[in-house]
């Protein structure tokens, strides 16, 4: 999905029976603008369109009712047990919906939120394209009583229909936001409401005006969803780079296992040349990186001749609830070596590790009450200056390398 215009972007999806559509009701009561790939997937099989021509060429004229509409029913029978037919069918309708949903996307006003229900967000490969996917949950259990309750379906049927989906560990890779709807309507209305005001405002409004919210020098205990959360950014990041983008790497902090660190997840985009990292501002901007245009530079050593080398484009999340930095690195440049270098340092040498641990924490107590981290990196700079030497010594008793 190619990105066109400054409205913030959110794919819904959640299996069968989950409740997503009760989610996607709320979210446009507050005033998000749907749009609904199931109702687009009936629009463009209506009697008269291409869409059912193809259907009937490839399944036959026994999958149409007696007014000569489809019999969704007789179709889903056919393809919810063989793959085959379930992959022609989607080769037919999903093209076509996807096409009518950009139209309906594009044409949304500029500061819109606008909410793509895509069922099949997750074995589509779709998640990199929106800005926030907010998977619905329910147990499987309470899905089958669901289906079979208020859909007439039979339990065998909506046993099958959940199998042919994506399972819990494949939507919770993509999901940036993860609804459990096994409870009551109340209580995941209420979170609805919730994302809609901390999260959904805010973030649309980011992304409109080009800004992202600085981040205090508060670190937290290890997060083990940290790589996760980077696989999912890296992703966007990468989707909207597209060929320019060399590689994207998790960096920092929060890419070293067990290591205390800021909530913030650093990403290290590499380019050929500050040149494509400039023609990268719109388009990383877009997909909700907004650039920061005074902090252009790494801090370079002091025994480097030529400053310049030290030379990035920053970019910062305009999610207010995920903060990002995204550095844009010219490949084999100081800066893109270091942070690659640091990383898998800190990954090796434990010593090390619980150091600088001990220095961040005692910063980030002493920088407690400042609004922006600014000061507390600031005086991580003789840190740095003190073991950096000790890094490079590693790399070259290992034999370190920039991993492909």
């Amino acid at each position: 999905m190619r990105q066109t215009a400054r409205m913030l972007r959110v794919g819904l999806t959640g299996g069968i029976g989950s409740g997503k559509s009760t989610v996607a009701r709320r979210l446009v009561e507050h005033g998000a603008v749907l749009v609904d790939a199931d109702q687009l997937a009936r629009e463009v099989v209506e009697p008269g369109t291409d869409g059912l021509a193809e259907i009937v060429a490839a399944f036959g004229a026994d999958v149409l009712t007696a007014d000569g509409g489809l019999d969704r029913p007789a179709l889903a029978a056919r393809v919810f047990a063989d793959d085959a037919a379930r992959a022609t069918l989607n080769a037919i309708v999903h093209p076509r919906v996807g096409a009518r949903a950009q139209e309906l996307i594009a044409a949304a006003p500029p500061d819109a939120i606008v909410v793509h229900d895509v069922p099949l967000l997750v074995e589509n490969d779709l998640a990199p394209a929106y800005h926030l996917v907010v998977v619905v949950h329910a147990d499987t259990e309470l899905r089958v009583s669901r289906l079979t309750a208020l859909r007439g379906s039979t339990e065998q049927d909506a046993r099958a229909r959940i199998a042919a989906q994506a399972d819990d560990a494949r939507r919770r890779a993509v999901a940036d936001v993860w609804l459990d709807n096994s409870g009551s309507i109340d209580q995941v209305l209420a979170e609805v409401d919730a994302l809609w005001v901390d999260r959904l405002v805010p973030y649309e409004a980011n992304v409109r005006l080009r800004r992202y919210t600085p981040t205090p020098p508060r670190v937290v205990t290890a997060d083990p969803t940290w790589p996760e959360q980077a696989r999912r950014l890296a992703a966007r990041v990468r989707a909207a780079a597209g060929p320019s983008g060399l590689r994207v790497d998790h960096v920092g902090s929060t890419s070293v296992p067990g290591l205390a660190a800021k909530d913030v997840i650093d990403l290290q985009l590499t380019v050929a040349s500050l040149a494509e990292a400039d023609a990268l501002a719109e388009p990383l901007a877009e997909a909700g990186f907004p650039l920061v245009p005074e902090l252009d530079r790494d801090d370079p050593q002091a025994i480097d001749p030529d400053p310049e080398h030290w030379r990035k484009r920053l970019h910062c999340g305009a999610d207010p609830g995920r903060r990002v930095n995204l550095h844009v690195r010219v490949q084999g440049s100081p800066g893109w070596r270091s942070a690659l270098l640091f990383r898998d340092w800190l990954r090796a040498e434990p010593r090390a590790r619980a150091d600088y641990q001990r220095l961040k924490t005692e910063l980030a107590r002493v920088h407690a009450g400042d609004d922006t981290t600014a000061h507390y990196t600031e005086a991580k700079k003789p840190w740095f200056d003190e073991w950096l030497p000790r890094a490079e010594q590693w790399a070259a008793r290992t034999g370190w390398a920039p991993a492909d």
